[in-house]
C-alpha cells in the first residue's frame, strides 16, 4: 500500500469516527431513543473501529488489510442503519459511514 492510500483512509476513517460520535450524541437527545437504539449501537461500533483503523494503518499493522475489510463492513452496515433516519445528523453520519467503507474496501486487495 502506498503512503497516500493509507493517508487518505486514516482521514476518511478519523471523519467517520467523528461524524458517527456527533450522530450518536444527537441520537441519545431524540425524543424516542427507543427507536434510535440501533443507530446509536451502530453508531458505537462503526467509531470504535474505524479509530482502531486508523492507528492500525497509521503503525503499517501486518493486519491493515483485514482490520479495513471489517471495518468498511461496519461502516456499511451503520450506513445503511442511519440512512432511515431523516435527522441531519443520520443523514450526515449515512454519508461519512458510506464513503468510508468505500475507502476501505480499496485498502483490501
Amino acid at each position: 500500500m502506498s503512503r497516500e492510500q493509507f493517508q487518505e483512509c486514516i482521514e476518511e476513517c478519523l471523519a467517520c469516527v467523528k461524524a458517527c460520535n456527533h450522530c450518536f450524541n444527537a441520537c441519545l437527545g431524540e425524543e424516542n431513543v427507543n427507536m434510535m437504539a440501533e443507530c446509536i449501537r451502530l453508531d458505537r461500533e462503526c467509531a470504535d473501529i474505524c479509530s482502531y483503523a486508523a492507528d492500525a494503518m497509521s503503525r503499517n499493522s501486518p493486519f491493515a488489510q483485514e482490520i479495513c475489510s471489517l471495518c468498511a463492513q461496519i461502516c456499511e452496515a451503520c450506513g445503511n442503519e442511519c440512512k432511515k433516519h431523516d435527522h441531519d445528523h443520520c443523514q450526515k453520519c449515512a454519508k461519512a459511514c458510506l464513503r468510508c467503507a468505500e475507502v476501505c474496501r480499496k485498502m483490501v486487495t
